[in-house]
């Protein structure tokens, strides 16, 4: 691509770069906590059709697409615009839905995951066509339900939708560098049953909380023992909640679930990760039934009330560096001024889970902002990168060969 190329890009992204910006702060106005993207869906769909996308519409679990071109080779750009609650409201210190900027970043909830990466998905593919370089391609931006659960909603495109991109992008924040892949997840749960009586009579009783104390503290102790990879790095693993059912506080519990949050890397399966931690329950209490361990599994109506029921088992990927999309992607990044670097990877998980682990669809990521803040009240973004990002997906599909 020549340097007169890559200027008409930048030269079309900056003269968009006030609605960029515009636009990232309307859709972090707009609360969409607990995968409630019907408004923030709708906002998104305002400007694409004013942007003149093809086809924008809601798919049935109520995610939007949006589509430019019908050419033979598909590209879809994957932004979730859902995001996690704000917690306490004191802790913030300014409003999380209409945010604040100081040295020019912005901060608000989403900015940084993943809403930021949404405008420039979709002003750079309006730019992308409008200097003909989506020639052969159809493209789609899909802005979806990720907090919800990882992974489902590309499934449900894919499978109850019937749109299997060739190439996926995916815009979790990246520190504007290409990642490749991460670690993956399957969550675990462990009921325990026990028979409740009196706190003063509790030697009539069997407290199921007593028997998950030493699987807890084995699992507290398990993390050395877990798989290792030279790229994706060391196995995780994490006692994440714990429930306790008991008719009152002055009652022995009758029953305790405690959940846990286990990352996959490479080497590692479901069924080995469950496996382990049903190494640390006494084989008594397995055979009589006194605790199970069991992958959990999602099958909650989503706000369109459409079902997709999944398991809970996400699972680890990477693709290889030489792949032509990552090529194409740290050849975009080098074109519009980006420092070299290698191709990274994220720490926490993303859609990439189902598009390059389960359906094995070559993805990658880039997107504004760092991973870091993600989920905290520093939740943020440098507003330039949100700008210069719309250059990055611009010039990909070109350099896709």
């Amino acid at each position: 691509m020549s340097s007169r190329e890559v200027g008409a890009v930048q030269q079309g992204v900056h003269q968009y770069s006030e609605s960029i910006v515009t636009f990232l702060r309307d859709l972090c106005a707009i609360p969409s906590m607990d995968s409630q993207i019907g408004p923030v869906g709708a906002r998104v769909q305002a400007e694409m059709v004013a942007l003149g996308f093809d086809a924008v519409w809601f798919d049935s679990m109520g995610n939007t697409v949006g589509r430019i071109g019908d050419g033979p080779r598909t590209l879809l750009y994957d932004s979730h615009i859902d995001t996690v609650g704000i917690g306490n409201p004191a802790e913030w210190g300014w409003d999380p839905f209409v945010g604040k900027v100081e040295a020019g970043r912005f901060y608000a909830r989403g900015a940084c995951d993943e809403k930021g990466s949404t405008p420039p998905m979709i002003y750079g593919l309006k730019v992308a066509r409008d200097l003909g370089l989506l020639e052969g391609w159809t493209v789609y931006y899909f802005g979806n339900m990720e907090e919800w659960c990882d992974g489902i909603a590309p499934h449900a495109l894919v499978e109850h939708e019937g749109i299997r991109p060739d190439f996926v992008v995916i815009g979790e924040p990246t520190k504007m560098q290409v990642y490749r892949g991460h670690k993956g997840r399957v969550e675990i749960e462990v009921v325990a049953r026990g028979r409740s009586a009196h706190a003063a009579s509790n030697q009539l009783g069997d407290n199921a909380l007593y028997k998950v104390l030493p699987l807890i503290d084995g699992v507290s102790r398990l993390e050395p023992q877990l798989g290792d990879d030279p790229f994706l790095g060391h196995g995780k693993i994490t006692v994440s909640d714990l429930k306790i059912s008991t008719p009152s506080i002055n009652a022995v519990p009758d029953q305790a679930r405690v959940y846990i949050d286990r990352r996959l890397t490479f080497g590692e399966s479901a069924e080995g990760a469950i496996e382990q931690v049903r190494a640390l329950v006494p084989p008594g209490l397995l055979a009589r039934g006194e605790i199970t361990v069991e992958m959990m599994k999602y099958a909650d109506p989503s706000y369109t009330g459409f079902v997709f029921p999944v398991d809970k088992y996400f699972p680890a990927w990477a693709l290889d560096e030489g792949h032509p999309l990552v090529q194409a992607g740290l050849q975009a990044a080098s074109l519009v001024g980006l420092p070299a670097q290698p191709a990274g990877k994220w720490n926490f998980s993303t859609n990439g889970i189902y598009w390059m682990g389960k359906a094995g669809i070559p993805s990658i990521g880039f997107g504004p902002g760092e991973e870091e803040t993600a989920h905290t009240t520093q939740d943020s973004v440098l507003l330039a990168d949100v700008v210069k990002a719309a250059e990055f997906y611009a010039l990909l599909p070109a350099l896709l060969r």
